[in-house]
């Protein structure tokens, strides 16, 4: 199999070149992000392996279709980035639905309490002698609310690590999962009964903008958010607005709404175009990191394990476990 590599990292490499070989799979390499200008060097492949910030949508896939690609191999858990639909009866969408759980939740909660604890203020401070306590005051988390916001695998890890620190856990999810030590609630009790709120459920029409002018307005004040999902989940300019408003205690965000183009990349040369990124930059409380909560060596080994084998699976007509829409788990 000839698989099209986009958005290639040098970290990618290190896990994906020796796993190909193994598996006899002719991996190209690109540089670039696959999108509607770079489609065109898929010519050729068998396959498209894609990251969270490339994109594939319904003309992409007629020009995948018409050079003979037969699968999309996403190397994460989210498929938001790809029509899904006009991909039906036409080429194969395969995701990684589950490579760390525990890194992203360890992730959610380094973040938690580095907002909540000012860490990163004082880590800047500290290394030009500033030692001075101003400002750096934070927050018990222990027997606090915390409210987390998807209950899939990841969200589950999180709330054993909350539950680690004896905080009072509640959760939404539209699907349950029994024997969780949380108590299901409903979003608007959630986002009114929460001290911290934690995002880890996927991007899609229903969860887009979950938070938004409402559901801030009925948070307490002084509420610490988390996102480490998916940007689309928050409406920037509604989290800028309760900034200002003074809403919030700390605001951790892993992922950004419009990160295609900035996020992974070295802009510390270039000015940024996006006012609302860099009005997020100018808060005091607001942390920002470029969408790594994966980022571990357990969790790069089983992305690259996975990815290589959906591809492998496709190529000798084995089950596709982890096909999209027709997953055997979700």
């Amino acid at each position: 199999m000839k698989i099209a590599f986009y958005g290639t990292k040098p970290y990618d490499r290190i896990w994906f070149e020796p796993m190909g070989k193994e598996y006899g799979f002719d991996i190209h390499f690109i540089e670039a992000a696959c999108d509607q200008e770079t489609v065109f060097l898929a010519k050729g492949h068998d396959a498209i392996c894609i990251f969270v910030n490339d994109y594939v949508d319904a003309g992409m896939i007629d020009a995948l279709y018409e050079m003979n690609v037969k699968a999309i191999l996403l190397r994460c858990a989210g498929y938001n980035n790809v029509d899904v639909k006009a991909a039906e009866d036409k080429i194969t969408v395969l995701r990684v639905p589950s490579y760390s759980p525990e890194a992203v939740a360890e992730f959610s909660m380094a973040m938690l309490l580095s907002v909540a604890r000012l860490t990163h203020k004082a880590y800047n401070r500290t290394r030009d002698f500033n030692m001075s306590l101003n400002g750096l005051m934070g927050m018990d988390l222990h027997e606090k609310t915390a409210g987390v916001i998807g209950t899939g695998k990841i969200g589950q890890a999180m709330i054993r690590i909350l539950n680690g620190f004896q905080m009072e856990v509640v959760c939404y999810d539209p699907y349950p999962v029994e024997g969780l030590e949380a108590e299901y609630v409903s979003l608007e009790e959630l986002f009114k009964s929460s001290d911290v709120i934690s995002l880890h459920c996927p991007l899609n029409q229903e969860t887009r903008h979950i938070v938004n002018d409402k559901s801030i307005a009925s948070m307490k004040r002084g509420v610490y958010l988390v996102n480490t999902s998916r940007g689309g989940l928050i409406d920037t300019e509604a989290l800028i607005r309760g900034m200002l408003d003074g809403r919030f205690g700390g605001v951790g965000l892993d992922v950004y709404e419009e990160e295609e183009g900035v996020f992974y990349e070295d802009r510390s040369g270039d000015i940024i175009t996006d006012d609302n990124l860099a009005r997020l930059m100018t808060f005091p409380n607001v942390l920002v990191t470029s969408h790594m909560g994966f980022f571990t060596r357990d969790a790069m080994q089983a992305i690259a394990q996975t990815t290589l084998e959906n591809a492998y699976a496709l190529e000798n007509g084995l089950p596709l476990a982890n096909q999209v829409g027709k997953e055997m788990t979700y």
